[in-house]
């Protein structure tokens, strides 16, 4: 098997990467996971948010319902990353058929076939013909891994079938705050509007493990009980009602993200790349030299993503002048 064949299933899997190519994990610039180099500051959290096991009132409800705009009547739970919500939405539902707009996050089609149900993968050209038949959608928006965004009238539009015919429109809105999208969540009081949130991504933060799942306060219960309690550490909890009100930081992260994306799509137009996708956090480069681009960048200790239907690869965002130094040279080599 040869290493690009052994492929990596999710981004920023160095220890697997420093084995195959046997670069030493301190020496890799690790560009695969669409998550912001510039990371929330976390403050110094008190002994006391260690020493006690999380409450729900705690505050951080306020916080994530001012942050999102909800009306009173939206169901509003903080999760562990919108990963575990995603793995157990599928077990509050009886089986049924599912439609997973593709590409996207692998996770979802995953977690719905694995719980049982029938799961059809569609372009996003073919949703309004299957609708009749789904009950349930599920969208990443924007999408991952291409960052194409769907408009928010379409969206609208799909739930509004779908919620006549009693199914649910899930939509994945992890790589939202770094694009120009408009979100669902302010809506998602209305029956069959499940949409999740994430930290982990435009805040810098997957290793604290938040997230937000939006919906009918009855579903976000149940999804609550599933969970069970303490499913979200008090830690996490404490720094998330800390960056959700940080206004002033989002602003310049925002600006600071859009200068980065432009940057790197001049660096990979220069390179006869094509970068496409919505996302500030990541650019998607369709290109039928995928593989070899990939291989040679890895020889150099860079990791992207390599995705082969269709082919493309994946650029993150270099978080300093010596690694953007350290990109351009190595695109340049492939040139």
């Amino acid at each position: 098997m040869s290493r690009l064949s052994q492929g990596l299933t999710h981004g920023g899997r160095l220890n697997q990467a420093a084995r195959q190519w046997g670069i030493p994990r301190r020496d890799w610039l690790d560009l695969s996971t669409g998550i912001s180099p510039y990371g929330y500051p976390v403050p110094t959290i008190p002994g006391a948010v260690w020493q006690r096991l999380p409450e729900d009132d705690d505050g951080l409800d306020a916080v994530a319902r001012e942050w999102l705009r909800l009306p009173a009547g939206a169901g509003c739970l903080p999760v562990a990353g919108s990963q575990p919500a995603l793995q157990t939405l599928p077990a509050l539902r009886p089986r049924c058929r599912v439609g997973v707009v593709s590409p996207a996050y692998a996770e979802h089609a995953r977690a719905w076939q694995q719980a049982g149900h029938d799961v059809m993968v569609l372009a996003a050209d073919a949703v309004e013909a299957a609708l009749p038949r789904l009950d349930v959608l599920v969208c990443v928006n924007p999408n991952n891994p291409t960052g194409a965004l769907l408009p928010a009238e379409t969206l609208r539009r799909w739930h509004q079938r779908l919620t006549k015919q009693g199914g649910w429109l899930v939509v994945d809105e992890a790589f939202l705050d770094a694009s120009n999208g408009v979100s669902l969540a302010a809506e998602a009081h209305q029956s069959g509007l499940i949409v999740l949130r994430s930290l982990g991504k435009f805040f810098g933060l997957a290793g604290l493990r938040a997230g937000l799942m939006v919906a009918e306060p009855m579903l976000c219960l149940a999804m609550q009980t599933a969970l069970g309690p303490w499913a979200m550490s008090h830690p996490a909890r404490y720094v998330m009602t800390q960056a959700l009100q940080d206004q002033a930081w989002q602003q310049q992260q925002r600006e600071q993200l859009r200068r980065d994306r432009q940057r790197l799509d001049n660096l990979l137009v220069a390179a006869s790349l094509t970068p496409k996708g919505a996302s500030d956090l990541f650019a998607w480069c369709p290109d039928g030299q995928a593989p070899q681009r990939f291989e040679a960048l890895a020889r150099q200790g860079i990791l992207v993503r390599y995705f082969t239907e269709p082919a493309a690869l994946r650029f993150g965002l270099p978080g300093s002048e010596s690694q953007w130094d350290r990109l351009q040279s190595a695109i340049s080599a492939l040139v």
